[in-house]
């Protein structure tokens, strides 16, 4: 798949299949996120994989949990509310690898960075044949000390991009794009 085809066929993918991952493919997908570019090409991303079940279920619950005591947008109040005291949800969606990108909390663009690395491995995932989601649910809590204890972070890191990754159980479907609001500033 060229990059092209990528950008337009990757899709959050929130249904996956029981097949775990190779080292050695995850470790591919790395390696594409570290071509990201970096702001003054510091390169302070680190990365943490996770793939055992019980550590994604204990991430899952806490983060539920955590999200629950935050006031949740309005918007979708009601809709994430029922979703996240619903104990047999898997912020995961049972995916079998977690890829949790950070940096240290110093690093100025560290969310910046970050970012512009989950989209190259996201975009590798695509061209792999693999789905990604990027999950917002896990993000406060995992910035936490106990969040970042359970990723064996230090307490001077954010985490900033938790990103699963797995293969889809159906390929990933079309969603429409809004027209983009454009402003042309012209000489």
């Amino acid at each position: 798949m060229d990059l092209e085809q990528a950008i337009y066929a990757r899709r959050a993918v929130r249904e996956y299949t029981d097949e775990s991952l190779p080292k050695t493919t995850l470790r591919q997908l790395i390696d594409a996120a570290i071509q990201a570019p970096s702001a003054v090409n510091e390169q302070s991303w680190s990365f943490t994989v996770v793939q055992d079940r019980r550590v994604l279920e204990r991430i899952s619950t806490e983060s539920k949990a955590y999200m629950l005591r935050q006031p949740l947008p309005a918007s979708h109040s009601s809709h994430f509310r029922e979703l996240l005291q619903n104990p047999g949800f898997d912020i995961f969606y049972h995916a079998p690898a977690l890829v949790v990108i950070s940096s240290p909390i110093e690093d100025r663009w560290a969310v910046e960075n970050c970012s512009l690395a989950a989209e190259n491995l996201m975009l590798a995932a695509c061209g792999l044949g693999l789905g990604t989601c990027w999950i917002g649910f896990a993000q406060a809590w995992l910035g936490t000390p106990e969040g970042k204890t359970a990723l064996g972070l230090p307490a001077s890191y954010l985490p900033v991009a938790p990103i699963i990754v797995g293969r889809p159980r159906s390929p990933a479907q079309p969603v429409p794009r809004k027209e983009p609001e454009i402003h042309w500033i012209e000489a």
